[in-house]
């Protein structure tokens, strides 16, 4: 009997925008970073009922007893400090009224924040991403769910200035809601999550939006079109493999791209087997195929002008006595062989087939892929900061300035040609998995299956996992790679 998880995708809080107060709800003021004043004199804080705001971005101080209850510092004002202000107060809130809940009270589950006079659109927009992701919570349990915020009101003195923030929180909601899914996605546990039910949850959400195409290939498709990449990792599995397409065709788009995720729903490592400690959180490497799946259905809410196809090969790499094995030589899609070396580089061997299909099926001006495909990034870039790859500098370029209007993190690592000789195979065409730096190992094999195209490898296997609040981002799947990817499709347009 399958567990039940929470509704996929989650429903997020309503933030509006008004120049009216809403009765009940509780006030947040926002406080910046002060400077002391140019005659050396220092600056004054805000101070409210004896509480004063530090201004620092996210720090929220509580007034009791106040018409403002809650001091929020924006640092200096940048649009990201207004993303981890609005986390913060959005997670300071509902604490507060879960706690009245408890107390036998009735919580409003409502939050006004006034605007400061300088804020921009972008400003805006972010302070409600981080209203929307800040408060997220995916959990599988009988309990009653807690007293938290239903509402936001943004409060701004400038009735002309309603328009526009209201559609910057409006393209903001999409953005987050698409973040929110890859969590979604990624947090499910496996006992759910096997790749039937991804792909069945992929379908379902292709039918929310105008515009988004689905086709799920089944182990006998699979078969046929020769994906052995795809079926030696699930061949261990009683749960058999999938390929998700997912296709956005508007009209008069001249830019085609495809977006490839791994889509591995549990990774024991195979007979190369993990340690136990960590091997939970393997219910997070489909999290690049989640980041794919949820960019998609962002695009074309959006209705962005140009085409996007996203692969998303699905898989199960477990232990038994059909696994594949160390030394075993397996054919992708399009002919090429590769020797398997470890059977917990897995990632790289589905991305192979699906890489080469995409590649030559749709033709595209650029690809992307992206995985929780290594360890070694995490060693090198840490937990919040993604590895770039890129055949291309354009797309490099492309891929960190998306990250950077989302607060996304991306370093350049270099394909170091060096190492090219070292993938070359003795029995097979390549060798998948080798000795050397392990995040250019694994690019460097991917690389051998995009034919020339410009094409950027995402190695998330850092940030795309939390154990603690940062930003917008709280504990479990963060959703890393999802807004990245819908902000380098708007790029082209």
């Amino acid at each position: 009997m399958r567990i039940p998880v929470p509704p996929v995708p989650s429903k997020l809080i309503d933030v509006e925008v008004s120049d009216t107060t809403r009765r009940g709800a509780l006030l947040a003021v926002l406080a910046p970073l002060l400077e002391d004043q140019e005659d050396g004199t220092a600056a004054e804080p805000l101070e409210i009922e004896g509480v004063r705001a530090s201004g620092k971005a996210g720090d929220v101080q509580d007034v009791p007893g106040s018409r403002t209850r809650w001091l929020v510092g924006i640092g200096s004002g940048e649009p990201k400090n207004y993303r981890t202000a609005g986390a913060a107060l959005v997670r300071a809130a509902n604490a507060h009224f879960a706690a009245e809940a408890e107390a036998g009270e009735k919580p409003s589950r409502a939050v006004q924040v006034a605007l400061p006079e300088e804020i921009t659109a972008d400003g805006v927009a972010e302070l409600a991403t981080g209203l929307l992701l800040g408060g997220y919570k995916f959990t599988v349990t009988a309990d009653a769910p807690k007293a938290s915020t239903r509402t936001v009101r943004l409060l701004t003195a400038y009735e002309r200035a309603v328009p526009a923030y209201s559609e910057a929180v409006g393209r903001a909601r999409i953005l987050a809601e698409s973040a929110a899914l890859a969590r979604d996605l990624a947090n499910a546990p496996s006992n759910v999550k096997d790749p039937d039910w991804l792909a069945t949850v992929a379908e379902r959400v292709a039918l929310t939006v105008p515009g988004l195409q689905a086709t799920i290939r089944d182990e006998n498709w699979l078969t046929e079109q020769g994906f052995g990449g795809v079926l030696a990792v699930g061949g261990g599995s009683a749960s058999p493999p999938r390929l998700i397409e997912l296709d956005y065709k508007p009209r008069g788009a001249t830019k085609h791209l495809l977006f490839v995720g791994k889509g591995i729903t549990f990774d024991t490592g195979g007979l190369s087997i993990k340690p136990a400690d960590g091997m939970h959180m393997m219910r997070t490497d489909m999290a690049g195929g989640g980041a794919v799946i949820a960019a998609m259905r962002a695009i074309a809410a959006l209705g962005l002008p140009v085409r996007v196809t996203a692969l998303v090969p699905t898989a199960e790499n477990h232990v038994s006595g059909s696994s594949y094995r160390p030394g075993d030589i397996v054919r992708h899609y399009g002919g090429k062989t590769a020797e398997i070396g470890n059977t917990d580089a897995e990632g790289r061997l589905v991305l192979a087939d699906a890489l080469v299909y995409g590649i030559k099926k749709f033709k595209p001006d650029a690809v992307i892929d992206v995985a929780t495909l290594t360890g070694a990034m995490k060693v090198s870039l840490g937990l919040r900061i993604g590895g770039l790859f890129a055949t291309d500098d354009e797309l490099a370029d492309r891929v960190r300035d998306a990250g950077e209007r989302v607060g996304e993190a991306w370093w350049r690592m270099p394909l170091t040609e060096d190492y090219t000789d070292s993938i070359r195979g003795e029995l097979g065409d390549v060798r998948q998995a080798v000795s050397g730096p392990g995040g250019i190992m694994a690019a460097l094999f991917l690389r051998e299956f995009v034919d020339g195209l410009p094409w950027a490898h995402l190695d998330i296997a850092g940030p795309a996992r939390a154990d603690r609040n940062y930003d917008d981002v709280v504990p479990g799947a963060s959703g890393f790679a999802a807004r990245t990817l819908v902000e380098l499709a708007a790029s082209y347009t």
